[in-house]
């Protein structure tokens, strides 16, 4: 990749799209393409190819996706499997007819089986069941894995694929019903410290810069706290509860997003489709904790001094998720931000608007 290939992120606005643009500004590519939502919908076919035709991008990075957490990919399973694969399809098949050098497509670590070995190998994948809480987003993801991988043996193209692990970092989302894990975990112990604390107008900043469900600061005491009670943040005789959804005990591995962008360009820079499947490569830490445990450290770090309850009523996901990155090691790479430093970088970035 040349410091002045074309290079189109397709979602660059997004966690990891934005990681990836800033990566590759502070290494010098500047002719760095990107479109809003408002300026290309990827769902149109006719819009991608046009806007293919008129850019011809050198290279292409994937990033783009309907995303969320267990919560969202519960309630909106015909949205996750539609939009997603609506997007792989247009911007890969328009890849490939304007001869795009390389491809980046992102995935996800739920395209592996609910119960498989540990860590989980690139093998793994189609080798046993689903997680049904995120089956449809599972299965998009895997389809464009498998379309990359069609594409590079019946038409030679260069298009590879990334399979992050759970990641973090800087643009997350934390909306309280649509945001994975560790976002949830953030802003559910940051709004419980400002009830903890009486802190109405910390609370109150935070609604009005990330309302929920449309009730912003502006809104009575009475309505923020019924809003906040509905996602497990409640406050009975000023004792702070926060009700996380599990019994804990399920393990998680998380990256941090700007980890993630630099095992990406790596791959660019390095990495060409092989003839062989799996033809996709993991990227993580290595490392997984309890989201018990997980739930400490955030707890820590914010400042958190109320209760955390558990509603064993609502489902796990799968019981643990911990990638053999072991591939993208032989190639030369490694992570290089630990988990809790992650953390303390992410919350001091989401507190600084006050």
């Amino acid at each position: 990749m040349e410091i002045d290939s074309k290079i189109y992120i397709a979602g660059h606005n997004g966690m990891v799209g934005s990681a990836i643009k800033r990566n590759l500004e502070s290494n010098g590519y500047t002719n760095i393409v990107t479109r809003s939502k408002d300026q290309l919908d990827l769902l149109d076919e006719r819009s991608v190819a046009g806007f293919f035709q008129q850019e011809k991008p050198d290279y292409v990075v994937l990033a783009a996706a309907k995303v969320g957490g267990i919560v969202a990919n519960h309630v909106y399973r015909a949205q996750f499997i539609y939009e997603n694969l609506m997007i792989q399809n247009h911007v890969i098949h328009q890849s490939y007819l304007h001869k795009v050098k390389k491809l980046l497509f992102l995935g996800s670590s739920c395209i592996y089986p609910r119960d498989t070995w540990q860590p989980i190998r690139e093998e793994a994948l189609l080798t046993g069941t689903l997680e049904t809480t995120n089956e449809p987003y599972a299965i998009a993801k895997i389809a464009g894995i498998k379309m990359c991988e069609a594409y590079h043996a019946q038409y030679g193209c260069n298009f590879i694929s990334i399979m992050p692990t759970n990641l973090y970092g800087p643009n997350d989302n934390y909306d309280l019903e649509k945001s994975h894990v560790l976002p949830a975990l953030i802003r559910k112990m940051h709004l419980g410290k400002c009830l903890a604390e009486n802190n109405w107008r910390q609370l109150r900043v935070d609604l009005n810069h990330r309302p929920i469900k449309g009730i912003n600061g502006s809104y009575s005491d009475e309505l923020i706290l019924r809003t906040l009670n509905m996602y497990g943040i409640s406050i009975n005789q000023n004792e702070v509860t926060i009700t996380l959804w599990g019994s804990g005990s399920p393990m998680r591995e998380f990256l941090h997003v700007d980890d993630m962008a630099q095992a990406s360009i790596f791959l660019l820079q390095n990495y060409n489709a092989p003839n062989t499947t799996p033809a996709h490569i993991n990227a993580g830490s290595g490392v997984d904790v309890t989201i018990r445990e997980l739930s400490e450290i955030v707890r820590k770090t914010v400042g958190y001094q109320g209760k955390v309850a558990w509603d064993q009523d609502k489902p796990n996901g799968t019981p643990r998720k911990l990638m053999d990155n072991s591939n993208l090691k032989q190639l030369g790479w490694l992570p290089s931000i630990g988990l809790e430093e992650g953390i303390n970088k992410v919350y001091a970035s989401y507190t600084n608007y006050f």
